[in-house]
């Protein structure tokens, strides 16, 4: 055994174990069988850290000895121990009494407990069983109340209270009324909807006198209202406040009519639609023919632009002119106020008369059309709010409109005021922006219908001018006058009517049109100027009439576009003929001789140089005479343009170029072999310059 020990100790081992189990003997009663050396090894190990065992190693005291040692001690301490116990033994036995008491106590707690524990566990049943009957009391009670509600409600909704039998049936038709028709309306339907109420007992004992008073509330509600609907038909009634201030206080009459009395509100709307459709048809009938007669008439079939105004007599004195109102006809003047006045109230006939005004009918077409957006819109608004309809409007106003399309289909085909008819167009236009802003569209297909109609109409009078220019008799209108004649006065203030009321919409459609108008007036112009027998005449007459027709143009607005830069440019070529006209009138020879010879070099050609005699006659004549031609040119022109200034640039133009063509001449003199001896009669470019200088100072 101890070879076998000490070959196991670990080599790190700080003592030889060997040395000092070497000599452990077996005892001899103990058999080597009940021996077992597993394990040594691991206890050894644990052991050989131990303090007390390397401790015990390290004095090199024997293990058996040791052992005997400690069992001495032990059997020492067992002896003492037994003598503490005999010397503490009575309090050992006092002790074991005491326990024994303490236990005697604790098994009577015990029994006490185990009492209070089933006593308790009785009053935990109780409890429950209490708690249960106290849910269901609670939900029976839950359920009571529930029950008292429903048949407080139901006893409530099918009870008629005396009160409430006296006032339907002996009461006036007030607000009381009104609130007892609500509880009564809230009877009906109780009785009607639910189902439940309609199997009840309690109906069958109240179902007859709740007939009887619907009955009753009915026919006296119904006698009311169309008491109050006669009112209407009464002259010079305010149907708007009648609306406003009576009938809508009790429009829960017609709710309660539509709700429990179907046939009878349908009598009640019947009634109604036919006294609104007669009252407002008879309103519009007399005001239009009240309006008719403060009608202006502004023109008639011959009055179009291309018509020959007859004279007879003195050049301008005119025996017999088609046109009534001609400042009217063809300028639309204070006639566009009527665009900004859209909105203000309709003109009333009996004070218009009285001032004895008339007024063209575009005026009277825009307080009509007021009057029907007024009118409509009240009335569609009342409709929606007492009726709860708003399809029944167009019922009244069959009539209405009858009324006013019968006038209108009597004005129309009779209306030649091409301006009138546009500012109808236009009047429509704002009233559609009108109806729109307010919401209201009940007038959005009569006006369109209105729209339609009067479009058609302003083209086929459009194309009566049109084609009074195209078929216009030239022989007839021509006049031997080169001021601007007066069909291109019509023409101009015609398309500059026509240009401003386009202005803001940019109608592609009137614009082609006047695109057209100008291409007649401009053939017709060319063919009344053939008529003079004078080139210039010709030429003076297409100036005045270019001129008159930009500045209507321009008085109407900036808005002349291309029509007139088309008169622009005519003007401008026109004039530059003129000018040419006028100074080969008064400076031929010198105007030929610059444009024949000024520009060659009098010593390039051998054959035909230019010579001092052959400019000497040019020189001298000019010199003689340029101041008095140019006074001669400057009545000329006085007396041949009607506008003062647009003669005034002409002659500045033609005494401008004059200065060109004689400069020219005075280079050109310069350049002959001798042309010096010409210069004493030469007149100097700076006195040219100060008679045309004095006669801008004039102008």
């Amino acid at each position: 055994m101890a070879d076998v020990a000490g070959s196991t100790v670990s080599p790190s081992s700080t003592f030889d174990l060997g040395a000092f189990v070497g000599d452990l003997t077996i005892e001899e009663d103990l058999s080597s069988d009940d021996i077992s050396l597993e394990g040594l090894q691991q206890e050894l190990e644990e052991c050989k850290n131990d303090e007390v065992v390397a401790n015990i190693l390290s004095k090199g005291t024997k293990l058996r000895d040791y052992a005997k040692g400690v069992e001495n001690d032990l059997r020492k301490v067992e002896l003492d121990s037994i003598q503490d116990y005999i010397k503490e033994s009575d309090n050992l036995v006092s002790l074991h009494d005491q326990i024994r008491d303490c236990d005697s106590i604790l098994s009577h707690m015990e029994t006490l407990l185990s009492g209070f524990q089933a006593e308790i566990g009785s009053i935990s049943s109780d409890i429950k069983i209490l708690q249960e009957k106290s849910m269901d009391m609670g939900l029976r009670l839950k359920n009571r109340k529930v029950a008292e509600s429903k048949l407080a409600k139901f006893v409530e909704d099918i009870i008629i209270p005396p009160r409430m039998v006296d006032i339907l049936v002996d009461g006036e038709v007030n607000e009381e009324y009104m609130r007892t028709l609500e509880i009564l309306s809230k009877k009906l339907k109780f009785v009607e909807v639910d189902p439940m109420v309609k199997a009840s007992k309690a109906l069958k004992d109240v179902q007859p006198e709740l007939e009887k008073l619907r009955q009753k509330a009915v026919s006296k509600v119904f006698d009311f209202i169309v008491q109050k609907l006669y009112a209407l038909r009464k002259p010079k009634t305010n149907i708007q406040i009648l609306q406003q201030s009576v009938l809508l206080k009790y429009k829960y009459v017609v709710t309660f009519l539509k709700e429990h009395g179907k046939e009878v509100y349908n009598e009640v709307r019947a009634a109604y639609i036919d006294t609104m459709n007669k009252v407002l048809s008879a309103h519009f009938r007399a005001y239009i023919q009240a309006l008719e007669k403060l009608q202006l008439d502004i023109a008639t079939s011959n009055d179009l632009i291309g018509v020959e105004a007859r004279s007879s007599g003195g050049l301008f004195t005119r025996a017999w002119e088609p046109l009534k109102n001609r400042s009217a006809v063809f300028a639309l003047g204070d006639r566009l106020n009527i665009l900004k006045e859209i909105d203000e109230p309709a003109l009333i006939p009996h004070i218009a008369e009285a001032s004895s005004t008339k007024y063209p009918y575009e005026v009277l077409f825009r307080s009509l059309q007021k009057l029907l957006m007024d009118t409509a819109t009240s009335e569609y608004n009342f409709c929606d709010d007492f009726f709860g309809e708003q399809h029944m409007f167009y019922e009244i106003f069959a009539g209405p409109f009858g009324v006013i399309d019968e006038h209108f289909n009597s004005i129309l085909p009779n209306c030649y005021d091409a301006i009138g008819l546009m500012l109808m167009i236009r009047i429509i236009h704002q009233h559609q922006l009108i109806m729109s802003r307010r919401r209201i569209p009940c007038l959005d297909s009569y006006l369109d219908k209105v729209n339609i109609a009067l479009w058609p109409r302003f083209k086929m009078v459009f194309d009566m001018h049109l084609n009074s220019l195209r078929n216009a008799n030239v022989k007839t209108l021509w006049e031997d006058d080169v001021h601007p004649h007066y069909v291109m006065r019509r023409y101009a203030e015609f398309t500059a009517s026509l240009i401003h009321l386009n202005s803001e919409y940019g109608d592609g459609q009137l614009e082609l049109n006047s695109e057209r108008l100008r291409m007649a007036v401009d053939d017709l112009i060319i063919k009344l100027a053939k008529n003079f027998t004078k080139p210039k005449q010709q030429t003076v007459f297409l100036i005045n009439n270019y001129d008159m027709t930009i500045a209507v143009l321009k008085e109407a607005g900036p808005e002349g576009g291309k029509i007139q830069m088309h008169f622009e440019e005519l003007l401008k070529s026109n004039t530059a003929l003129f000018v040419e006209e006028l100074l080969q009138e008064h400076f031929n020879d010198l105007i030929k001789f610059v444009k024949a010879r000024a520009s060659e070099d009098p010593t390039a050609s051998p054959d035909k140089p230019i010579t001092v005699a052959e400019v000497e006659p040019l020189v001298k004549d000019f010199a003689s005479r340029w101041k008095a031609a140019i006074e001669l040119m400057h009545k000329d022109v006085i007396t041949s343009f009607s506008n003062f200034l647009c003669g005034m640039e002409i002659l500045r133009a033609a005494l401008t170029q004059l200065l060109l063509y004689y400069t020219r001449l005075s280079d050109c003199i310069k350049r002959i072999v001798g042309g010096s001896a010409l210069n004493k009669d030469l007149v100097s470019i700076s006195s040219i310059m100060y008679e045309i200088r004095k006669y801008s100072r004039t102008f």
